[in-house]
């Protein structure tokens, strides 16, 4: 073989050892965390033990990070095959403040958002790929009522748009346009020939980009897309967003039988949008001038200002 040249010319200087070896010339094992962690409970109850758990195709057990609107975070570790009922409802210990499960997000940035509907799937490698998500890292993100679908897919499009190393085009520049549309519908300038425009630059970026950051990140747009398109087109037709977390979507309402003219929420409006006099009349905001900071909602003391 031909040594490799250097900037100047000169041949670099070989490695003491093979170029196919490990960390100082050592042997090497890369494996995940996970992985290490089972290997001293295989050796000590043996392979027929581990194999015995989980599912046909998805042996032994998994390391969840359960996450999100739920009751009990942490690592868990279930046999494959554990539903997500199981796991969000009797391990999670359910969704706190009396709200609604919406949906689990599993798998990491480029997973997929699963309904409620399939809470009772059990849980491995295939089930999961069917559902539109993935295994991954072993994340579970619980979603409640009060998780827009669309931001949500958003956040995790954004994610892997930043960590694209930009070789392919596919995933450089499709993520970057799909993320463009997403952010017109949560603007409230979408419309509804996006849905269509998102879902096909979702299959061209999965089909065509070179490594597996590309090819999943489309994972959380396709599973809303499929799952939640009522939650899209809300924001599309409606001008509206059902979980009220887009901010350009929002309208603040002053509630005049619950307010009580104190002026607090004049005092903290930096665009002066809402006018009154204290003790005299209650107030009203003009929604013309509204900036849908939320100062005022936070400040009304009476509860009397509300996002509509």
């Amino acid at each position: 073989m031909r040594s490799a040249v250097g900037q100047r010319g000169e041949p670099h200087p070989r490695p003491p050892y093979p170029a196919q070896c490990g960390l100082w010339g050592k042997p090497t094992l890369l494996n995940n965390v996970e992985t290490y962690a089972n290997v001293p409970v295989i050796i000590r109850e043996g392979p027929a033990w581990f194999a015995s758990l989980g599912t046909e195709n998805s042996r032994g057990t998994k390391v969840f990070s359960l996450a999100g609107k739920i009751m009990n975070t942490g690592l868990i570790d279930v046999p494959m095959g554990t539903t997500l009922r199981t796991i969000i409802f009797d391990i999670g210990g359910g969704i706190p403040g009396g709200r609604q499960f919406k949906a689990v997000q599993t798998g990491g940035p480029s997973g997929g958002c699963i309904p409620e509907r399939y809470l009772d799937t059990p849980i491995d490698y295939e089930s999961l790929k069917q559902l539109g998500s993935m295994m991954g890292s072993g994340g579970m993100i619980v979603l409640d009522e009060t998780d827009c679908i669309v931001d949500i897919a958003k956040f995790y499009l954004q994610f892997s748009l930043d960590e694209s190393c930009g070789q392919c085009t596919p995933c450089r520049v499709g993520t970057k346009r799909m993320l463009e549309i997403l952010e017109r519908i949560t603007e409230g300038k979408g419309e509804m020939d996006d849905l269509d425009e998102l879902e096909e630059l979702s299959r061209e970026v999965m089909d065509a980009s070179l490594c597996g950051l590309g090819q999943t990140a489309p994972n959380p747009v396709l599973s809303t897309l499929k799952y939640f398109r009522d939650e899209y087109e809300a924001h599309i037709r409606d001008k509206r967003c059902p979980a009220g977390v887009c901010r350009a979507l929002l309208d603040y309402v002053l509630d005049e039988e619950k307010c009580i003219a104190c002026g607090l929420c004049a005092r903290e409006c930096v665009a002066e949008a809402i006018i009154g006099e204290k003790k005299g009349q209650p107030y009203f905001i003009d929604r013309q001038k509204c900036l849908k900071c939320g100062a005022c909602l936070a400040r009304c003391p009476q509860a009397a200002i509300y996002t509509a």
